[in-house]
């Protein structure tokens, strides 16, 4: 186990260091999945550091468990993103299919964290 958290905590790590880059890279990109009304600008460059921070989190010891934990917190908000995205005529990831997919995703990538929580 101490084999899989530890490529578990690189995955989490790099993906959610590289998607908050990608805020500030991109962030018209991310545009369809903020609701109206919101600031968009301010959301997405919001999420992208919480997303930078808490990846960087899981590269040190002492606060791997914190990141760990705000990585399933941030990812219970998303999800209520993720489904009403699902519920657009138009997703904006693409296909209904892809968008129905990501909502159960999210619990898959919320046990990896819960994982890296438990084992760290």
């Amino acid at each position: 186990m101490e084999t899989t958290v530890f490529i578990l905590k690189i995955i989490y790590g790099a993906f959610f260091c590289f998607a908050g880059i990608m805020h500030f890279i991109k962030p018209k990109f991310f545009n369809g999945f903020i609701p109206k009304g919101f600031p968009k600008l301010a959301v997405n460059y919001i999420v992208g550091i919480l997303e930078f921070g808490l990846g960087f989190s899981l590269f040190l010891d002492n606060y791997c468990k914190l990141g760990a934990i705000g990585i399933i917190i941030l990812l219970f908000g998303l999800l209520f993103i993720h489904i009403w995205d699902y519920t657009k005529p138009k997703p904006a990831i693409g296909s209904k299919k892809l968008a129905f997919i990501r909502i159960p995703f999210q619990f898959v990538l919320m046990y990896g964290a819960y994982l890296i929580y438990l084992n760290s």
